[in-house]
């Protein structure tokens, strides 16, 4: 590791406060090595990830219903149905308005979990970046699985680094071919061992695995499970649109790239 490495004490409380400090420590137990070009980008990733983890709650409590493609509904007056199922933003909507509309008018929408994955990965990044930059980067939205804003910046990869706010996906092989929306279910890591997913709601591994496998066809031999597919917000890309990009921190941390790992029993950016 090259340059000053920091001890994460030196680090200001304000920037990192419980939620925060546990998703570093994590970091820090993985192999990966993440890296960073200064430490607003570190702060937006921690701050974003705990917004969708807070948008996931959002959307279980909203009255939101599931539903496949063919029977989905939205509120027209923010939204066009598409053939598909999907939902087309309207002309002349504000996209921050149309989406918050989802997460406080629930009982007008309903959808599979594919997109609500993609709802809860937007509600995060417009309350990290706020209203202005969220409309400037999204105003032609469109909600439908596997479509999204070149913007977010998906990232995907396989891994075991699950952290709050990642995206993780339960497969069931021995689906029944009728219910091809049980094939398996997108969920969003928010806490140890809790993953919210439309449609099941929040629970352990072992509850959606044994949630899925009540949904298998006859004299299935195969268990759903936890795959190592893992989704992610473009963190790095988003944090230039960051709304506390220019608050000053007390601590220099002007040796780049930045790391995070460990070394012995202390935690380090450096």
């Amino acid at each position: 590791m090259q340059g000053r490495a920091l001890n994460m004490n030196a680090v200001p409380y304000s920037m990192l406060e419980a939620n925060k400090a546990q998703i570093l420590r994590k970091m820090a137990q993985y192999q990966t090595i993440y890296r960073y070009d200064n430490i607003m980008q570190l702060d937006f990733e921690l701050t974003t990830r705990l917004r969708i983890v807070e948008a996931s709650y959002l959307l279980y409590r909203s009255g939101v219903r599931f539903a496949t493609f063919k029977e989905s509904e939205c509120n027209e007056t923010y939204w066009l149905r598409t053939e598909k199922g999907g939902f087309k933003l309207k002309e002349n909507v504000l996209p921050s308005v149309a989406l918050n509309d989802i997460f406080f008018n629930g009982s007008l929408y309903a959808f599979e979990c594919a997109v609500a994955i993609v709802m809860v990965f937007y509600k995060g990044v417009l309350e990290s970046i706020g209203k202005r930059g969220f409309n400037q980067l999204f105003t032609n939205l469109v909600l439908y699985s596997g479509k999204f804003d070149e913007d977010l910046n998906l990232q995907n990869h396989y891994g075991y680094d699950f952290l709050e706010g990642d995206c993780a996906y339960f497969k069931n092989p021995d689906h029944h071919e009728d219910t091809p929306q049980w094939q398996g279910e997108n969920t969003i890591i928010v806490g140890d061992d809790l993953y919210f997913g439309h449609g099941v709601g929040v629970k352990s591994a072992e509850g959606i695995i044994e949630l899925l496998n009540k949904k298998r066809k006859e004299n299935a031999t195969e268990s759903a499970y936890l795959t190592s597919y893992i989704t992610r917000v473009g963190f790095r890309y988003l944090s230039q649109f960051y709304v506390h990009r220019d608050v000053l921190v007390e601590v220099d941390y002007d040796k780049l790239p930045l790391v995070v790992s460990q070394i012995g029993s202390s935690t380090y950016i450096g």
